[in-house]
């Protein structure tokens, strides 16, 4: 699977917030998507998912690809977790196979046991972002795209979760848009 991003522009207030950007991102492919505050980054992820609509330009899935748009698990900027519900059951309730105590054994591997059964709303940002990105890393996808995802993390735990990613992300295509590669190893860059 390979999604192609074709000369794609995009405005948002009368500002040119994307110009005839062109990329490809394939499966076993992790990028970067770097770029200052309001260069885009966003928009860009948004307009692969299809919640944006290009002001030029197209994005296209390539290879023997059966969905229609990117199928992907996504890491948002804000977590968007069901706030009464535990970080084990927002895990479990995007895979109908997978159970709370599974999900919860996912979730000890990069957080504290005893945080893992407590409502997310009672949790730290960090852990809330370690709930979203092992929820999106548990949804059955062909790329993950995640938004800011190491937010509030310290360089030991920054990495173990980009470990983590990685191993279990196998074969999928990763893109981690972020502002700087601060914290991360060397990956392919596309700044905006």
């Amino acid at each position: 699977m390979t999604i192609e991003v074709e000369n794609v522009s995009f405005k948002a207030e009368g500002r040119d917030i994307l110009k005839n950007i062109s990329w490809e991102v394939s499966s076993d492919d992790t990028w970067l998507l770097s770029g200052d505050a309001g260069s885009g980054k966003t928009a860009l992820l948004f307009i692969m998912l299809g919640l944006l609509k290009p002001a030029e330009g197209r994005v296209r899935l390539l290879g023997d690809y059966k969905y229609d748009r990117v199928n992907a698990g996504v890491v948002f900027q804000e977590d968007r977790l069901f706030e009464d519900m535990s970080a084990a059951e927002n895990v479990a309730i995007v895979r109908d196979v997978t159970s709370p105590s599974v999900a919860a054994e996912e979730l000890e591997k990069l957080m504290p046991s005893d945080q893992v059964n407590i409502p997310v709303r009672n949790l730290s940002p960090v852990n809330r972002r370690i709930t979203a990105i092992v929820r999106a890393t548990s949804v059955p996808s062909d790329i993950l795209m995640m938004d800011e995802p190491f937010r509030g993390m310290d360089d030991v735990l920054r990495k173990k979760v980009f470990s983590y990613v990685k191993e279990v992300a196998g074969h999928k295509g990763i893109i981690i848009a972020q502002r700087t590669a601060d914290g991360l190893p060397p990956l392919r860059t596309l700044k905006l």
